[in-house]
């Protein structure tokens, strides 16, 4: 199974993703995380921030999953994942594929922007930021939606249900 666990920087994915891992790694041996930023760093960083860059990257995390899918280990993903393309591939494409979408309203993100990575878009220092000057259209159909108002044991409250996705539900 692959949860990809979709929203803009800052929403929690990374941290949601490295609990459930954490929880299931007790009962599941065969699981791994892929971190879309991580990936980037794998292959030395060589993609920019632009649309095309995105879509490079979006879709080496894609492969990767699958390729993962493919031997039988569990994945949960945690990417920005602004391509419903690549969302569509995924469900057409892999074993078992589990959509979650945290769902956080930009202005509460932009309040909580510990990297500054909204202040330097917004004061223009930055380029090609998805919410700010690159579009973010929400997933068509994710599995599951979860409201991320700032609360971090709310977030991290889903990595138990999570969990149990992966062991059947």
């Amino acid at each position: 199974m692959v949860f990809w666990l979709i929203g803009l920087s800052g929403v929690g994915k990374s941290t949601l993703a490295t609990e459930v891992i954490a929880l299931a790694r007790k009962k599941i041996p065969n699981i791994a995380l892929v971190d879309g930023d991580v990936v980037r760093e794998v292959w030395g960083n060589d993609l920019g921030y632009t649309l095309e860059g995105r879509r490079k990257n979006a879709e080496r995390v894609c492969k990767l999953c699958k390729y993962l899918d493919d031997q039988k280990i569990h994945v949960v993903c945690a990417i920005l994942s602004i391509f419903h393309e690549t969302q569509k591939w995924n469900r057409e494409n892999l074993s078992s594929y589990f959509e979650v979408f945290i769902d956080t309203p930009l202005n509460e993100l932009i309040k909580r922007d510990s990297k500054g990575l909204y202040e330097r878009a917004l004061a223009g220092a930055t380029k090609d930021v998805v919410g700010i000057d690159l579009h973010f259209s929400p997933p068509k159909n994710p599995d599951l939606i979860i409201q991320n108002n700032g609360s971090l044991e709310a977030l991290l409250s889903y990595a138990p249900l999570l969990v149990k996705q992966l062991n059947g539900g």
